[in-house]
């Protein structure tokens, strides 16, 4: 199965990209996904079912750690077939 996850992190900080931003940006670069792409107002990454849901767990960690208030996030399957 293929899932895309959408995900922003809080506080924001139109001047420079919070720590937690960061971190977030991070863990989902290094993950082992198909497609990243990170932008000020919102984030996306798609892959296999495995491996968006590991960088799922690991974004959400590291970002708390790193002074996140809130995060939000969306996941949807996009595909079949892929673990």
């Amino acid at each position: 199965m293929r899932l895309r996850v959408e995900f922003t992190t809080e506080p924001f900080d139109l001047d420079e990209a919070p720590a937690h931003a960061v971190a977030a940006r991070e863990v989902v670069e290094a993950a082992a996904l198909d497609a990243v792409d990170v932008g000020p107002f919102g984030n996306t990454a798609e892959g296999g079912a495995d491996a968006v849901l590991t960088a799922v767990n690991a974004l959400l960690r590291e970002s708390l750690k790193a002074g996140a208030t809130r995060i939000s996030l969306q996941v949807n399957v996009i595909g079949e077939g892929e673990k």
